[in-house]
């Protein structure tokens, strides 16, 4: 797994964050059994940024805790199956040329929203971060919470790659 990471705000220990990052995407895809080598891209950012994001890309004027841009269209929700029959053509708008990992798409962190939704929520920036991740992994993986039984299905999967972690609400 590749992760392309940048930050583009002030942030005090910031390999932390990109080990951290790295823990739980690799969780997700392992727990998705993800069957490719993949690239996943992580910005870190601030409120103004991202908030400028949200409008530009969903039509939003405000900040939001992150934005998920998925490469791929999953047919079911983190099912890589579909894949296998593409045609080689079809296939290569989704692999690196250079790497040759499969690019499931970009992550982009409110850290301002880190740091409060954390203190808000009564638990560790560390959590907030991680559960941040793996949310927008399941997002690259094609899973939703726009319905009931979607959110459920989500918030089971996020909990699981969090415990296998060890990470847990304070």
């Amino acid at each position: 797994m590749t992760m392309l990471f940048e930050i583009e705000t002030v942030i005090h220990d910031s390999e932390l964050f990109r080990e951290l990052a790295e823990q739980v995407i690799e969780e997700a895809l392992d727990q998705m059994e993800c069957p490719f080598e993949t690239t996943v891209s992580l910005t870190l950012t601030d409120s103004e940024a991202i908030r400028e994001m949200n409008l530009d890309f969903r039509g939003i004027d405000s900040p939001t805790d992150v934005l998920s841009f998925p490469m791929l269209l999953f047919e079911k929700e983190g099912d890589f199956g579909f894949l296998e029959t593409l045609e080689d053509n079809e296939l290569a708008a989704f692999f690196d040329p250079d790497s040759g990992e499969l690019v499931l798409g970009d992550i982009v962190i409110n850290m301002d929203f880190v740091y409060s939704q954390a203190e808000m929520y009564g638990h560790s920036v560390r959590r907030e971060f991680a559960f941040l991740v793996a949310h927008s992994m399941l997002h690259l993986m094609g899973f939703d919470h726009m319905e009931d039984a979607e959110a459920d299905r989500m918030e089971e999967k996020q909990e699981n790659i969090l415990a296998q972690l060890q990470i847990f609400r304070d």
